[in-house]
């Protein structure tokens, strides 16, 4: 029997990794092959999806907007990175569906939590778009949110760097990477985990949090097996 997991993709995981924008088809279908890998070894995996590579060309439109509009922009956005998501998973012979928590019926399922449940248990991706559905809430606080609700053991959160540091890494070459935190420890220390709202849902419901480099070929398939990859917040 395999684990059930939530994948949390960053908008950057659909962008040409030299421009951080836009949606990269040969990104796309790279990340859409290890899932659909591990997948095929038993794995109930699904997936929350950001759009910064979308929402941050537009940063400039969203100027002097106000947040709940620019917010819903942002949810909107989520959506093409789910059907491109989605494309690329059936392509790598992967069935997929994508439910969205604002309603677009013509493009994608409604958000049902049931439902969701029972695509897994048949064997299908689930990507999750739209955010919760409100302004104010990230996509970190989506995938803790459908975590707990699916039942999930373990939020997967890709990112462009090994796990959790000290400090930037960019900037500080030096920093100290973690392999293990607690909850608090991410809270007291301020680190750049996943915000706060995340972070407090995840330890009310107990569920860990695997940080990984998602340019790493084969991390996103670790990360599913629970294999020790980058770091474990828990």
């Amino acid at each position: 029997m395999g684990r059930r997991v939530v994948l949390k993709l960053s908008g950057e995981a659909f962008a040409d990794p030299s421009l951080s924008y836009g949606i990269d088809p040969v990104t796309v279908r790279r990340v859409a092959q290890e899932i659909a890998l591990v997948h095929g070894e038993g794995h109930e995996i699904a997936v929350v999806v950001g759009a910064g590579n979308i929402f941050r060309g537009l940063s400039s439109a969203a100027e002097g907007m106000a947040r709940a509009n620019a917010d819903y922009m942002g949810m909107l956005a989520t959506v093409m990175n789910a059907l491109a998501l989605r494309e690329a998973l059936e392509s790598a012979g992967c069935p997929a569906r994508v439910q969205t928590a604002i309603r677009i019926e013509q493009v994608a399922e409604p958000y049902i939590r049931l439902r969701a449940i029972r695509h897994l248990e048949k064997g299908r991706v689930v990507v999750f778009a739209g955010g919760t559905g409100n302004p104010f809430f990230t996509t970190d606080t989506t995938a803790a949110l459908r975590a707990a609700e699916i039942g999930a053991e373990a939020v997967l959160k890709a990112t462009k760097v090994e796990g959790v540091y000290d400090a930037d890494p960019v900037r500080q070459p030096d920093a100290h990477l973690f392999t293990e935190l607690s909850y608090r420890e991410v809270m007291q220390r301020g680190l750049r985990v996943m915000d706060a709202t995340a972070i407090t849902m995840c330890m009310e419901n107990d569920l860990p949090i695997r940080v990984f480099n998602i340019s790493v070929p084969g991390n996103i398939a670790r990360a599913v097996r629970g294999e020790p990859v980058g770091t474990l917040v828990h």
